[in-house]
This record gives structure tokens, C-alpha cells and sequence, in this order.
């Protein structure tokens, strides 16, 4: 719930931006909890960033299409952070601007030119997971397999297929690099019930098997699941910080 009162509905994956000062309130629904990692930041290129786009305080939800790259920065904030290391403020400060980048590319559509806001593709990417095939995606959008196709190439640049099947991969290597979920929960979590086929596809698509892919990314990014919901009458603030 942003200070405006308005609630909005938050979808993984997601980057919420606190800005200092500003109180915020948001939980997980009840019954349910999320994976979250906090990234604290402040200096004089906060402004820079701002200007560039990589920083927006005006806009606190910001859906993403992957979170590979930003969970690796993390990490890599979160290695650079142990007790005794010389080069800690170099190295934090690098993988911050990491994370921000990688975090301004999540954002973008499929095609790399900007923010994936064409009706078609952001309902697609909201349903990518779901057990439907192309024909059925069109039916729900009252539109025949040719126009959702026409419309998608328009938009993306590639098949329906293609689309849905990166959006799928994306949500897949993110769930391997940052979980300990098994191969198999992973095929179901992104839309495939047999989680050979699913292991098949990864390695074609992706040019290394599932377990593989898990390996290179190293240990989970620290972080945890969140079930408590904060008070709405005593919203948490954030200090003298930007957070991500």
C-alpha cells in the first residue's frame, strides 16, 4: 500500500522500491509467503542513477521479467559485506551498480527496446505459467491464433510460443539460482507437469541441463520467506536510505 492508499497486488517476480522517509506497508497474503532480499543503498550517484532511469521512486512496484542477474549481484554484495574484507566499499559499491543495471534490464520487453507495455504481451506474461496452448491464450483474449501471433510479432518480435517459452526459462533459472527447490518442483512451478520433458527443453534452450545450470550459480542468495504481515496502523519507514 503505497502513501497515496492505494493497495496494489504484487506478482513474482518484482522489485519494490522504499524510498527514505516514506512509509510503506506490504505482506504476503495470508496463508502464503514470499522469497525477498533487501539491498540498502545511499551516496552521491543515487541521483545520477535516478536521472538515468535506473532508480524510480515514482513508481514503488515494478514487475520484472527475470531476477537472475539482480539475486547474482546480491550474492555478490552479500560475499563483498564479510567481516575484515579491505576492499569492502569498492566491492559493494560495484555490485550495487550491478544490481541496478541487471534490474533495469529485467525491466525491459523481450525485444531490449523498453518496457514490455503492449496489453497482449503483458497478459501473456501474467499467464506464461498456466497450462494453456496458443490457441486457448488467443480464445481468452477474443482473438484468433493468427492476430494473437500477428500481434505478439508486432510487439516482441517473435512467435507466441517463443514468447511464453522465455518467460518460462526466465522464471525457471531464476527459481534454480535462488532456491533449493527440486528439478522436478521447478518444471511445475513454471507450467510443465513432466519435469523429463521440462529438463529436455531447459538443456536445449538454455545449452546446460537444469542441475547444471543450479551448480555454476553457486550457494542461494541469503534471503528468506516472509509470513508476517506488518501492522497497517504502524507502517514500517525507511531511514535515511533507498532500498531495493
Amino acid at each position: 500500500r503505497t502513501p497515496d492508499g492505494r493497495t496494489h497486488t504484487v506478482t513474482a517476480p518484482a522489485l519494490l522500491w522504499l524510498t527514505p522517509g516514506v512509509p510503506h506497508h506490504y505482506g504476503a497474503a495470508p496463508g502464503r509467503g514470499w522469497d525477498e532480499n533487501f539491498v540498502d543503498f545511499t551516496g552521491p550517484a543515487v541521483a545520477a542513477y535516478t536521472e538515468l532511469g535506473c532508480i524510480e521512486p515514482h513508481r514503488p512496484l515494478v514487475p520484472l521479467t527475470d531476477t537472475t542477474g539482480a539475486r547474482a549481484a546480491v550474492h555478490r554484495i552479500a560475499r563483498a559485506a564479510r567481516h575484515g574484507n579491505p576492499l569492502l566499499e569498492i566491492e559493494t559499491s560495484a555490485a550495487v551498480h550491478e544490481l541496478l543495471v541487471a534490474l533495469r534490464h529485467a525491466r525491459t520487453g523481450p525485444d531490449g527496446t523498453g518496457p514490455a507495455t503492449d496489453p497482449v504481451l503483458q497478459a501473456l506474461a501474467r499467464d506464461a505459467f498456466l497450462p494453456l496452448s496458443v490457441a486457448q491464450h488467443a480464445a481468452r483474449h477474443g482473438m484468433t491464433p493468427a492476430e494473437l501471433r500477428a500481434a505478439v510479432r508486432r510487439g516482441a518480435g517473435c512467435s507466441p510460443k517463443d514468447y511464453l517459452l522465455g518467460i518460462r526459462l526466465g522464471r525457471a533459472k531464476e527459481l534454480l539460482a535462488a532456491t533449493e527447490l527440486p528439478v522436478a518442483a521447478v518444471a511445475r512451478r513454471v507450467g510443465y507437469d513432466d519435469p523429463a520433458y521440462f529438463s529436455r527443453l531447459f538443456t536445449r534452450r538454455v545449452g546446460t541441463a537444469p542441475v547444471r545450470f543450479r551448480a555454476r550459480q553457486g550457494t542461494s542468495v541469503p534471503g528468506g520467506w516472509s509470513h508476517r504481515i506488518p501492522d497497517p496502523d504502524h507502517p514500517p519507514v525507511i531511514g535515511p536510505r533507498t532500498s531495493a
